[in-house]
């Protein structure tokens, strides 16, 4: 009969292999290609960006890192992936507000936890957005603009990238925070509702700006606030929603990656640490601000209680607006 002290012995050398041979796949990581799983089609701002980095963090890491875009239904398509990959940092991906934050008010169903199922590994870059109008407006500004829908309650219309996207959520926070009636039309992205814009079909428009911002420097548009919580280095001289009179106010688009939930905190900090290199690198900086976005480093940490947050505040601006995606 086997003793309890020789079964315990075996238990405690069982831990202690698996324990050591953990620390040695961590010291040797990565020994194979790493798969980077991107929630968004190819050619968009932040496939250009994933792109960028990957190539700069294969030559830090010493093994490739290949781009696998798999979007679609908000990008929980491709995080679903990364949330069942086995947490090895072998499988990592590229998400954004949308599916990290917004969808998990918006969709009934989730096939992950944005929280529960992931290990961050740090912010990659934000993308403000912008209103604009048709320069015949009567409107000079933000501020004269919520005067005149103020005035007259539902007069006014903006259209935005489809409902539930950060454009549209933006376009309900400003409405909340502003307490104004605005009529809001949904586009099949933000170029078309800017296009509506220019052809007076409609008054305004909430942007990203890589689609507005050669209208606007061309005169075609009127850009009346950026609503980050500071001006966009795209755009220095239009002011912010909180500087244009709605103090308080901020909504970006962001990006970030993420792992499996239970990946080694020692292969998460590694990735974190060429995540940071790569966007202190003056170059890569300065090709991310040509895509319109602005680089965002930061730690795990950061990167996981910025998700929290904007899951608190989106869930809000959603129950108010009754948005919903079946």
């Amino acid at each position: 009969m086997i003793s309890l002290r020789l079964v315990a012995g075996l238990i405690a050398w069982t831990i202690l292999g698996h324990a050591v041979a953990q620390q040695a796949q961590e010291r040797i990581y990565p020994a194979k290609p790493i798969r980077l799983v991107v929630t968004f089609p190819p050619g968009g701002s932040t496939d250009i960006t994933a792109r960028v980095l990957a190539t700069r963090m294969s030559e830090r890491l010493g093994q490739p890192v290949l781009i696998d875009n798999r979007p679609g239904a908000g990008g929980n398509i491709g995080l679903d992936i990364v949330a069942k990959a086995l947490p090895d940092g072998y499988t990592i991906g590229i998400g954004a507000a949308g599916a990290l934050a917004v969808n998990v008010s918006l969709y009934p169903k989730m096939p992950f936890d944005p929280v529960r199922d992931f290990a961050p590994v740090g912010m990659v870059a934000m993308i403000p957005f912008v209103l604009v109008a048709h320069p015949s407006i009567a409107a000079a500004n933000l501020s004269e603009l919520l005067a005149m829908a103020k005035a007259k309650p539902g007069s006014l219309s903006i259209g935005h990238g489809g409902n539930g996207t950060a454009m549209h959520l933006s376009a309900e926070l400003l409405k909340q925070m502003a307490g104004i009636d605005l009529a809001l039309i949904p586009y099949k992205g933000s170029g078309p509702a800017s296009t509506d814009v220019m052809a007076e079909q409609i008054p305004l428009a909430i942007s990203d700006i890589p689609a507005s911002i050669a209208f606007i420097k061309s005169g075609r548009l009127r850009a009346l606030g950026v609503t980050a919580g500071k001006r966009s280095a795209a755009l220095p001289e239009v002011p912010t929603f909180a500087e244009a009179g709605i103090p308080g106010y901020e909504s970006i688009g962001w990006f970030g990656v993420v792992a499996p939930a239970g990946t080694p905190v020692a292969v998460v900090n590694r990735l974190n640490a060429e995540l940071q290199s790569a966007l202190n690198d003056p170059e890569i900086r300065r090709r991310i601000i040509a895509s319109g976005a602005e680089p965002l480093p930061g730690t795990p940490a950061e990167f996981r209680s910025m998700i929290e947050s904007e899951i608190v505040k989106w869930a809000k601006v959603i129950k108010i607006s009754g948005a919903r995606i079946d």
